[in-house]
């Protein structure tokens, strides 16, 4: 998890809060946007308060956090020093990422045990699952080939996280230069193939995740339709 919403958060002081040379609040800290200062305060402070909420930060004492940054700018003592709140930081941020790796893991799981009851869901030695919705008639590739395909990119609870679909425009790209679980699955289908792929963590982004939206092991769900091989 990164610090940026935190980063900001000082930022968006500096506009809201008395400096140490003793200057008066701005209108901003009364509630009040009246100029291009003030809006820009208040947006960078509603992102950053939402930023936090999805970090899992949520539960942070605004307050507290407010006063720490002012008291830099008033000059007062710091009730931390920077090492100690660096720590203390980190091994909270830590926390949140091992929860909800170990819950994006039992729920996976208990996503992947059930869906492989389903009528038509193969699964596969590596824990990959899918289904076949249209099958195609041409060649399969290879690893070292590159594809178009279009893909729809769901989490477990059907929120969208990408989707070529969605933007109108197919995606080319090397076999093995996706996840694991993509890289498996193409080389099973043949040209004019559409699947839907069920892809455990392991064969995803594992730990780490992916941007804003794939948190830590998350199960990942896609659609995928391939359009051609480069060349073939």
């Amino acid at each position: 998890m990164k610090y940026s919403a935190i980063i900001l958060f000082a930022s968006f002081t500096v506009f809201s809060f008395t400096s140490c040379d003793g200057q008066k609040k701005s209108k901003s800290s009364e509630g009040k946007i009246a100029t291009v200062v003030d809006s820009v305060s208040y947006g960078i402070g509603n992102t950053i308060g939402r930023n936090l909420q999805k970090d899992g930060l949520d539960s942070i004492d605004v307050d507290l956090l407010a006063r720490g940054i002012r008291e830099v700018f008033e000059g007062k003592p710091a009730a931390m020093t920077p090492e100690a709140a660096q720590a203390v930081i980190q091994g909270y941020v830590a926390g949140i990422q091992q929860k909800k790796q170990a819950a994006n893991i039992e729920k996976g799981q208990k996503f992947l045990a059930d869906n492989s009851k389903k009528e038509g869901v193969i699964t596969l030695p590596s824990g990959l699952q899918y289904t076949v919705i249209k099958e195609g008639t041409g060649p399969k590739p290879t690893a070292e080939d590159k594809v178009t395909t279009h893909y729809h990119g769901t989490l477990v609870d059907g929120k969208v996280f990408d989707s070529s679909v969605d933007r109108g425009q197919p995606v080319t790209f090397a076999v093995n230069g996706v996840i694991p679980g993509w890289t498996e699955a193409l080389q099973l289908m043949p040209v004019g193939s559409k699947w839907k792929l069920f892809i455990p963590s392991n064969l995803a982004y594992g730990e780490r995740g992916a941007g804003g939206d794939i948190g830590p092991n998350e199960t990942l769900i896609f659609d995928v339709e391939l359009i051609s091989i480069e060349g073939k």
